[in-house]
């Protein structure tokens, strides 16, 4: 638990050969895996300053975007060869052609070449052929970056290793809804796979799980709402007696919730189109089912909203528990 601990605390910079930042949790990593880069994905710092967000993208947008943004042009996340956002939501989106206008306005503010996956989610099979379109030309995009053709193979090997990590991850998951990882501790799980190569976690997947965990006390929490790329928010709620077993966002459960279970294009394709369902791009029903489920392991329901992200407050109608709206960025008013 330690090292993943300590990558999570100390996410950036990463070193590889070729870096690829990336935003948003419909990026394809598998794809960036395959063609012999680093996926890192990047993380805003509600402590850190983001009057430059604020200046390009607006204070009404989500600040965790703000956030990135600004330590984009600070260079916190060090040399990123390349950047990838997805279109997982308003403000990933507003991101993109904010990177993409600068780089082109001010080139010396040094930003990487930013590049726009755009995977859609409707359940019919016309989505799902536009979505391999579009994969199809991110996977010649990283061959034009790499100068390394992202074969059938390496595809193959990519998802294996990849759904490895998510089947990991969900064996780990009964130790925690069972107590015996907190949940701020669950975010840097999770949160370490995101910056390591995945051999790498892997290995300290696979350690942790020989590991006899101990029991937390604390009243068990279901998560809801807005999504936490940092423990701010999590550590507070654990200080106030609380002890997080489940959440639906992509910086915890969801990011590993779905596996590709297929080894071609066509079913990263599909894994992608039906991954989630978070707030901003399903219904109510399926997220209702989704808390309904994690339900199961908790005993109190707690939805937490930050300022500029709207869509989560429309899933917590017709539940009982306790809601926090419109709140700071890393904090909550308890």
């Amino acid at each position: 638990m330690r090292a993943l601990l300590s990558v999570y605390e100390a996410r950036y910079p990463r070193e590889a050969e070729f870096v690829v930042g990336y935003v948003g949790a419909d990026v394809p990593v598998e794809l960036i895996t395959a063609a012999g880069a680093l996926p890192v994905r990047l993380a805003g710092d509600p402590d850190g300053d983001l009057s430059a967000g604020d200046t390009y993208l607006g204070r009404g947008l989500d600040p965790m975007a703000r956030s990135v943004l600004a330590r984009l042009l600070a260079g916190d996340y060090g040399r990123l060869d390349k950047l990838v956002v997805s279109r997982d939501c308003e403000a990933s989106l507003r991101l993109f052609y904010a990177v993409r206008e600068l780089r082109r306005i001010e080139p010396a503010f040094g930003l990487p070449e930013v590049y726009l996956v755009d995977v859609l989610h409707l359940p019919h099979r016309t989505t799902t052929a536009y979505n391999l379109a579009r994969l199809e030309q991110f996977r010649q995009r990283l061959r034009d970056w790499t100068g390394r053709p992202v074969s059938d193979a390496d595809l193959a090997a990519a998802i294996a290793s990849h759904d490895e990590q998510r089947a990991l991850l969900s064996s780990l998951a009964a130790a925690r809804r069972e107590g015996r990882i907190a949940g701020s501790d669950w975010l840097a799980v999770v949160g370490a796979g995101t910056v390591l190569p995945v051999a790498a976690h892997l290995s300290l997947l696979r350690e942790l799980s020989t590991v006899d965990l101990p029991e937390h006390a604390g009243k068990r929490v279901f998560l809801t709402g807005s999504s936490h790329d940092t423990p701010h928010v999590y550590r507070a709620l654990e200080s106030a007696g609380h002890l997080i077993v489940g959440e639906d966002h992509d910086w915890g459960d969801l990011w590993y919730r779905r596996r590709v279970d297929g080894h071609t294009l066509l079913a990263l394709a599909e894994r992608y189109q039906y991954n989630g369902p978070t707030a901003q791009r399903s219904t109510v029903d399926e997220r209702r089912a989704l808390i309904a489920e994690g339900m199961r392991h908790a005993e109190l329901l707690i939805g937490y909203a930050r300022r500029g992200d709207e869509a989560p407050p429309w899933d917590f109608a017709g539940h009982e528990g306790l809601f926090y709206e419109r709140q700071d960025y890393g904090r909550i008013a308890l």
